[in-house]
């Protein structure tokens, strides 16, 4: 049986420590903040990041460079046959297209996965593709199972603040001080490669109430077929503090009983477009060997 590794980057949310713990390996995530570069995770803490966003400093995502990709993967392959490398979706960084051409190199030793997921859902497929090795699946196998099951995930996420999603252009100037006058919370969806706006509402208590019912709705359509916390993930992601996402799990917990909820801070590379403040549910179909 092929020793395979499984590799991913710090979009997943997993820090390098819990990788150790998990037996993943994790690519860091590169940012320019006012044209200094920080590795996420490594030269980058999350309160770093948000203090500097804070602070008005010009923080821009970027792709890890093919020189950090191939040295991570040639170290991988001096103790693996194959690695199956979980980069971010395609649909929001060109990361994936760039892993996919560099891979080409490599024989097939290297699966890169487009299974278009981000923050916490893009977690679980490290895990299920850990899952699937440990199971005797081969790194290609595992790649076309997850590319197969890339659209059984949702993610829903709440803002606190228009500004940066006006600044990203995903939100007019005028329509960013209309709503930040009338308490406009929007709702945004990542399903697949796009995030996109879902709905409006008044106020947090508003908004949640749209998330909760909108999870509701689609686990009993889309997700009509999952059959409780065995077939189902249920997680938090958040840019806001801790105290409020614990809060937010609570609801969660309450609205969903019997889910084993896990809560991880969301994404810098969402942050940047989103903002401090925001809150997130995420559902996602469970793989079943």
């Amino acid at each position: 049986m092929s020793r395979i590794a499984i590799a991913t980057d710090s979009n997943s949310g997993i820090t390098q420590a819990q990788a150790k713990e998990l037996g993943i390996f994790v690519l860091p995530m590169p940012f320019y903040i006012n044209d200094e570069l920080f590795l996420e995770d490594i030269t980058l803490t999350q309160e770093q990041f948000y203090q500097k966003l804070e602070e008005g400093a010009d923080v821009k995502t970027t792709q890890p460079a093919p020189g950090d990709v191939i040295e991570f993967w040639d170290k991988l392959l001096r103790d693996y046959d194959e690695i199956v490398h979980i980069p971010m979706s395609s649909g929001l960084s060109s990361t994936c297209e760039t892993a996919e051409m560099l891979s080409e190199d490599y024989g097939g030793k290297v699966q890169v996965v487009n299974n278009q997921r981000i923050s916490v859902t893009q977690r679980q497929s490290a895990l299920d593709a850990l899952a699937l090795a440990n199971a005797g699946w081969s790194a290609k196998e595992i790649k076309e199972l997850l590319e197969k099951t890339k659209f059984d995930s949702d993610i829903y996420i709440t803002v606190d603040t228009l500004k940066y999603l006006k600044k990203g252009g995903r939100c007019t100037p005028a329509a960013a001080a209309i709503g930040t006058v009338l308490g406009i919370k929007p709702v945004l969806r990542i399903k697949g490669e796009k995030l996109d706006s879902f709905a409006k509402a008044r106020g947090w208590k508003a908004a949640k109430k749209t998330m909760l019912d909108t999870a509701r709705k689609v686990m009993e359509t889309e997700f009509a077929d999952c059959h409780g916390p065995a077939d189902l993930h249920i997680a938090v992601a958040y840019t806001s503090t801790r105290e409020e996402a614990e809060a937010w799990r609570a609801e969660l917990e309450e609205a969903f009983p019997g889910y084993d909820i896990h809560m991880d801070p969301l994404s810098l590379s969402v942050a940047c477009h989103i903002g401090p403040g925001a809150l997130a549910v995420t559902l996602t179909k469970a793989i079943h060997i």
